[in-house]
């Protein structure tokens, strides 16, 4: 496991351990959050540990091209239930994935420090929020990073009634198919994204995606697009 210092470096994703484990320590600065993204690596770790960056050896993706929406939930959809909004209110979504109870789960990996390096992504355009309303309250939501290479980082999401984060969750999608997005990265695996249409890919693949996802960011940023 590699230990990192005040240089802005990542080892290659191939040295994680059997666990994902890349490298420990560190900061949450933007350029280094920035660089963990552009290097398929992503921050985990518990309020009382140091932090850990990860890069499993499985990656939860789901291809925004290829999903289908369960007939379920286009039937919720049409029923007009809730209202979904896009960076309406970053901060509570973000606040109340860390604050909400989770069975199974002691505590939140969401600490103070992640809220606030995140709040400044989102404030550079860099982390977006998506918002599920109902009856003006907030009712589910889910964030993520998102650095313009046509992959969307899924960080977290919560539902506070029944299908809200799911509402959520479908919403980005529809959004990132149209916006002709490569992937929406979920990271690691879970019961709960598997039933909304996520699986797992081999890391060499999710790097394949996340190659040719940053080589169109450097095409548009010669052409000026951004």
């Amino acid at each position: 496991m590699y230990i990192l210092t005040k240089n802005l470096y990542f080892p290659p994703v191939e040295q994680a351990d059997k666990t994902g484990i890349l490298a420990i320590g560190g900061d949450l600065s933007i350029p280094r959050l920035i660089l963990a993204y552009k290097s398929g690596i992503f921050p985990w770790y518990n309020e009382d540990e140091p932090i850990l960056w990860w890069a499993p050896k499985k990656r939860m993706v789901v291809i925004p091209q290829h999903y289908k929406m369960h007939k379920s939930m286009r039937n919720i959809f049409n029923r007009k239930l809730f209202t979904v909004t896009f960076d309406k209110d970053f901060h509570q979504v973000i606040t109340t994935c860390k604050d909400i109870y989770r069975k199974d789960q002691l505590g939140t990996w969401i600490s103070d420090e992640i809220v606030q390096a995140y709040t400044q992504l989102y404030e550079m355009g860099l982390a977006h929020s998506v918002e599920v309303w109902q009856n003006k309250k907030l009712v589910g939501g889910l964030y993520g990073v998102d650095i313009g290479n046509g992959i969307f980082c899924g960080e977290s999401m919560f539902s506070k009634v029944s299908n809200a984060s799911k509402v959520a969750f479908y919403t980005l999608l529809e959004d990132l198919k149209q916006k002709k997005y490569l992937l929406l990265d979920c990271q690691v695996y879970n019961e709960h994204l598997e039933s909304l249409g996520a699986y797992e890919i081999l890391r060499s693949e999710y790097m394949k995606y996340l190659l040719q996802g940053n080589i169109l960011l450097r095409i548009k940023k010669m052409k000026g697009t951004l």
